[in-house]
């Protein structure tokens, strides 16, 4: 793994606002509206659960907030209908209370749609805008969007996963992404792109695209690493997905040394710490 090193200013907009996240990562708070999440199902689907976590979220010191309403993986189907009841008021509330980013963590463009008219400023979409009306809402909304690597889709298992090179195979495929938003009419400071770590990889694949996240990163968008307590943490230590606190952050580390410049996290505070402590670490060095 190597250090990355940005050779020009690197600025991402969400909403109205311009991070300049060259050298600094974001932190994205994930809130989960789901009864089968496979980090503490249905721990946050009551709504004063959900709130008063987005509070603790947001005073630890979130950058910006990330509501999914479906699981990535196999489960019960979640209509579009329920997934809207599920979300959209949810962040329309967020809106309400938090002077701070909100993401809609949906791959359907209707979602998406409702989710920014109530407020949202990202579509964090894992399916790598399956859905050909994603692009041209987020376009019309003038909202950022994720671009994602999975090797199938949703909610499809994928067991065996096979690339001759993985990285050079994400790489290509989040290359393409970004040229489709750029024909959509999304603008570059407002595209951000995601290996997918854990989508359709096994656990050495997905260690392999953390460590060369420096690679991903000189492609000049915004990196997001989505690692917390994820099952190639468990696989490699043997952990249950309750016991990841400390894997997790270590890959938050690694990855932001190497260019991610939003961590999706369950665990805030730490996170914070250990992305503050990175930056006067290298800020020293320099």
């Amino acid at each position: 793994m190597r250090i990355f090193r940005p050779d020009s200013p690197l600025e991402l907009r969400l909403g109205p606002t311009r991070f300049d996240v060259t050298s600094r990562a974001l932190v994205m708070g994930i809130l989960n509206r789901t009864r089968d999440s496979f980090y503490e199902p249905a721990a946050t689907y009551d709504l004063d659960a959900l709130f008063s976590r987005a509070e603790r979220l947001v005073g630890q010191g979130a950058d910006l907030l990330d509501v999914g309403g479906v699981k990535a993986g196999p489960g019960d189907e979640v209509s579009e209908v329920e997934e809207i009841e599920r979300v959209v008021p949810v962040i329309g509330e967020l809106v309400k209370r938090f002077d701070l980013p909100i993401s809609v963590d949906t791959w359907r463009a209707s979602v998406a749609r409702e989710s920014y008219a109530q407020g949202a400023v990202v579509g964090n979409d894992i399916s790598g805008f399956a859905d050909p009306d994603y692009l041209a809402a987020a376009a019309a909304a003038q909202a950022t969007v994720v671009a994602t690597h999975i090797r199938l889709r949703p909610r499809v298992a994928d067991p065996d996963p096979h690339y001759d090179d993985v990285t050079e195979t994400v790489k290509a495929f989040l290359i393409d992404r970004r040229q489709r938003a750029l024909d959509a009419g999304v603008s570059r400071d407002r595209i951000v792109l995601d290996a997918g770590l854990d989508l359709g990889k096994t656990a050495a694949q997905s260690l392999q695209l953390l460590r060369d996240s420096a690679v991903l990163a000189e492609l000049g968008s915004p990196l997001l690493l989505s690692a917390s307590n994820k099952t190639f943490l468990g696989v490699m230590f043997d952990l249950p997905v309750t016991e990841r606190r400390e894997p997790s952050l270590a890959a938050i580390a690694l990855g932001i040394a190497a260019g991610c410049r939003i961590v999706r996290v369950h665990d805030v505070a730490g996170s914070v710490r250990v992305r503050d402590t990175i930056e006067r670490l290298f800020e020293a060095a320099s």
